[in-house]
């Protein structure tokens, strides 16, 4: 399996878009601090992910989220309560 994933830094409310073959292991490397993009605005939680069985549909969902301000939104509005984050 491939997953596309979305992570919001608990630290500046920033969301981070990724996509991986092994969600638990890379969720770990970020909050690790091992991910150069995403070091300095630790910790991280993650706020939703999609499985895919091809590598190329993973990929293209991906750059849509991270390229397209709209496919992002209309995904923000799906999942807002679970991009709010606690306090």
């Amino acid at each position: 399996m491939f997953y596309v994933y979305v992570l919001r830094s608990t630290k500046d409310k920033s969301f981070y878009f990724g996509f991986t073959p092994d969600l638990r292991s890379r969720f770990v490397k970020h909050n690790a601090g091992l991910v150069r993009s995403t070091k300095f605005s630790r910790p991280w939680i993650l706020v939703y992910y999609e499985a895919y069985r091809s590598k190329k549909d993973a990929i293209v969902r991906e750059q849509q989220l991270k390229r397209f301000a709209k496919a992002f939104a209309m995904l923000k509005r799906r999942i807002h309560e679970s991009i709010i984050l606690q306090g």
